[in-house]
């Protein structure tokens, strides 16, 4: 598969990420707007401010900026940026922010179907707060992020769903990735550790330590792996996305249980 080909693939599945969250939305009360998400700070009408704000940067290539302040559950500067979306927009109606993330959805939908990027490689013009991410990290994250927001709010409003959605398959994998890193640097397992990583919907993995102290997916499926982790695809995305650590009481541990409790605790790779 061509650069260009698998870069197209992200941007179309992004593009249903973007229709479901927003069919979603349109379905709404006005009561479900103000409630509490797993995102400490965040309430409903938060998160979607913080996709609309993205979608607009990327849209028309100009920072917001904001007073933000310094929130208790912000710990980075990245943390600082996602704020400024919700900053600016705590007056917005919930009509507007649904009309505001179309619109900047449709532009830059419009823009990369007329002048699809070809260079996975190679640094797009507009990038998020200056992050010096090339055309796969950002195609490849959009679907990601936009899905996972669509999980936070679904939860929060308990209208569970989405979960077998081409965004839910990619996500499930790209994070499935992340698992090597985990259990090496996160978890520091000692070299010739091995984890089974079952997830339904998605193939097994299975990573090893190498002798130089790093995490790397394996070819083959370890017949007698050190730790086996088995769960469901929500239960992964809330654990690896770092969202409600108490759900990893429905995971599955076999083979080494402290190692297995150890890796299921420091799951968590994206905010």
């Amino acid at each position: 598969m061509s650069d260009q080909e698998r870069l197209a693939g992200y941007v179309e599945v992004w593009w249903r990420a973007v229709d479901d969250f927003t069919g979603l939305l349109e379905k709404l009360p006005e009561e479900d707007w103000s409630r509490p998400t797993d995102l400490a700070g965040w309430d409903v009408r938060a998160v979607v401010a913080h996709v609309a704000h993205l979608e607009k940067v990327l849209a028309t290539g100009v920072e917001e900026h904001a007073e933000v302040g310094e929130p208790a559950h912000v710990t980075s500067m990245m943390g600082l940026y996602t704020e400024i979306g919700p900053a600016n927009r705590r007056t917005a109606t919930a009509d507007e922010l649904i009309m505001e993330l179309r619109e900047a959805a449709t532009a830059r939908h419009t823009a990369l179907l007329a002048d699809p990027p070809t260079d996975a490689s190679a640094k797009p013009e507009r990038v998020l707060g200056g992050v010096p991410w090339s055309w796969e990290t950002l195609l490849r994250n959009r679907p990601l992020d936009v899905w996972m927001h669509e999980q936070d709010v679904r939860r929060a409003v308990g209208r569970p769903g989405g979960l077998d959605s081409p965004a839910a398959q990619h996500t499930a994998d790209y994070l499935a990735e992340s698992m090597g890193f985990v259990l090496a640097k996160r978890v520091g397992a000692p070299a010739g550790t091995t984890l089974l990583l079952e997830v339904d919907g998605s193939v097994p993995r299975a990573f090893a330590v190498n002798d130089q102290g790093r995490g790397q997916l394996l070819d083959a499926l370890p017949a007698d792996p050190t730790v086996t982790l088995r769960m469901d695809r929500e239960t992964f995305v809330v654990l690896a996305g770092g969202r409600r650590p108490e759900a990893a009481k429905a995971a599955t541990v076999e083979g080494d249980q402290e190692l297995g409790r150890q890796v299921l605790a420091q799951m968590a790779t994206t905010p």
